[in-house]
């Protein structure tokens, strides 16, 4: 499979565009528009996107192109979802684009309790997430709106809640890499826990910086 090793993860279901102007993702793109419009996105544990040399992580998803517009420069704009995840068996080739022998990694069937019981957490889970982007947003960063609506199947919306937290690659990668929803959620939720004491703590900050009755500082 054509890959494009990548500086953050993309997870299935979430849109992800892209700006192409190497000449061997150039490439790349042409050949996939001619064929199934797929090629796998991985993360990059240590280099840089440009260039190659670049050491790639085992575990990804595969992109399907559902926008394509070429620029006269010949640089692509594209617009692509992450559909399911994969893993790398052995990397190929990257002459003249990265290639990959990989094999597709599904999230394990679901009995019907099962299923009610990872709704279950992703109920709630949604409030602790939503205090979160409200919280992120209230200190000027940039974050997905609180009233924000996931899929209504609780495995998808596991990634997708994935993708709205405000948490690092690393932990996306670690939570792409989890063997089931559930046990997905469960890691999102310790790592929610921790973010939203940390904002806390932000924001109880800010607030004694701006209370008139709390001066930052001694007098001089």
């Amino acid at each position: 499979m054509p890959m494009f090793p990548l500086g953050h993860v993309l997870l299935p279901t979430v849109y992800l565009p892209l700006h192409v102007f190497e000449p061997r993702y150039r490439e790349l793109v042409r050949v996939c528009l001619d064929g199934e419009h797929e090629f796998g996105v991985v993360l990059i544990a240590r280099g840089s996107e440009v260039g190659g040399g670049d050491q790639r992580l085992a575990v990804g998803t595969v992109a399907r192109i559902v926008e394509a517009a070429e620029l006269p420069d010949g640089r692509w704009a594209l617009g692509t979802i992450g559909t399911r995840r994969i893993r790398v068996r052995e990397w190929l080739t990257d002459d003249p684009y990265p290639m990959a022998d990989v094999e597709e990694w599904p999230e394990p069937d679901l009995a019907p309790a099962a299923t009610e019981t990872l709704a279950g957490a992703m109920t709630r889970l949604m409030p602790r997430l939503r205090r979160v982007l409200a919280a992120s947003s209230e200190l000027g960063e940039r974050a997905a709106p609180a009233t924000i609506e996931l899929d209504d199947d609780p495995v998808l919306a596991s990634y997708q809640a994935v993708a709205v937290a405000p948490i690092g690659p690393a932990d996306q990668q670690r939570l792409l890499e989890a063997p089931d929803a559930t046990d997905r959620l469960d890691q999102l939720e310790r790592l929610l826990i921790d973010e939203e004491a940390f904002l806390g703590q932000r924001l109880a900050l800010e607030s004694e910086d701006h209370d008139p009755d709390h001066p930052a500082g001694p007098p001089g």
